[in-house]
């Protein structure tokens, strides 16, 4: 294709297709004169493979052929999506409408009776090529703007739910929504404060990114939404924005997956990564907070809870209200860790999610 820079347009690179030889060559001539690269074909299967193995501009095209004649070649080149775009401008010594008006309803750009006249072919040529140039530059804008509108979805992916940036782009301005059911988790690492002071500051975020990510992947596993990280804190939640009936479920394989994974994180290659896990089942409200850095967010006393869970828990652990815990129980193990004063909500009783009951998953198998 003819290079367009700053507006300046290049010469085109046009197909000439005739089996006279002399008509060829006579075309060819005059085109080069004229600045255009010319490739020529002295048959329609020629033309045709010229056609998928070089890029044209444009293509000149004599009716009259032995074997496939213009009508055939036009017809196979509007018939192919990679070709359908090239212009193609008939030159034809069957001078009669019936073959004007077939061959323009069959994609012809135009139509010059030979003998032609050099300068009206030479507007016909220039026309056609501006038409290319400027279908070939709007081609090119839509297919930017499609990478870029495609950018754009995935940053929105990146910080909302999918329904929640499809009920955004349709022009929500307020998204609240009450879920009676989910489960909310918060992992935290043990000693953030005292190890962050020992990593410099690209040590420190290596490893949160390392740990963060590992996680995030855990989350896609499980089929759960990621909502934040704060500092060390990661929060993800069971059960929204599409409802799911074993999101308490969900969590817990995901926290035992966690406590797995924990297991390759390692500062200075030696000491050990320690998080403590927590986890809460009950209501939330979630929504869009913010108008330019905005993010999803949840709210409410299983919030709260959650991250008490987690931030009075022990290191590698999982902790768990009794309201979990009773979803939970036929189908893991715990252990009763008791009662323990937990801020803001006083004396609560709560367990140490251990594992799956093995029993249970052999019968399940």
């Amino acid at each position: 294709m003819a290079a367009e820079q700053e507006g300046v347009r290049s010469p085109g690179r046009i197909l000439v297709v005739d089996d006279n030889r002399l008509n060829r060559l006579k075309l060819a001539r005059g085109l080069e004169l004229q600045g255009h690269t010319v490739a020529l074909a002295e048959d329609g299967q020629q033309a045709l493979d010229m056609l998928r193995e070089q890029s044209f501009d444009l293509m000149l095209l004599d009716i009259v052929m032995p074997e496939m004649d213009g009508y055939q070649v036009l017809g196979h080149v509007k018939a192919d999506e990679a070709l359908r775009d090239i212009p193609v401008i008939v030159i034809s010594a069957v001078d009669d409408m019936d073959s004007i008006v077939k061959c323009v309803k069959m994609g012809a750009e135009d139509y010059l009776p030979k003998p032609f006249d050099p300068v009206l072919l030479r507007a016909r040529i220039g026309a056609s090529l501006e038409k290319k140039w400027l279908r070939d530059q709007e081609q090119a804008y839509l297919k930017q703007l499609q990478i870029e509108r495609e950018k754009s979805e995935r940053l929105l992916l990146n910080i909302l739910p999918e329904p929640i940036a499809e009920r955004l782009k349709q022009g929500q301005s307020i998204i609240a929504d009450s879920f009676a059911h989910v489960t909310v988790m918060f992992a935290d690492i043990v000693d953030f404060t005292p190890l962050s002071a020992q990593l410099s500051p690209t040590g420190l975020v290596f490893l949160l990114n390392g740990l963060f990510s590992t996680f995030d992947e855990l989350a896609e596993r499980h089929g759960l939404e990621k909502i934040k990280t704060i500092g060390d804190a990661y929060m993800v939640v069971g059960g929204l924005p599409s409802p799911r009936p074993d999101h308490v479920e969900a969590v817990a394989d995901m926290a035992l997956d966690m406590q797995k994974a924990i297991e390759q994180f390692k500062v200075d290659d030696v000491r050990p990564i320690q998080i403590r896990i927590g986890f809460h089942t009950g209501p939330v409200v979630a929504g869009v907070i913010g108008q330019r850095k905005f993010s999803y967010d949840l709210w409410g006393d299983t919030v709260n809870t959650a991250s008490r869970m987690a931030s009075h828990g022990v290191g590698n652990r999982i902790q768990v209200t009794t309201v979990a815990y009773e979803r939970l129980r036929e189908r893991y193990v715990f252990e009763r860790r008791g009662g323990i004063h937990v801020k803001g909500k006083g004396e609560m009783t709560t367990y140490f999610l251990v594992g799956k009951d093995n029993e249970n998953e052999n019968n399940e198998s």
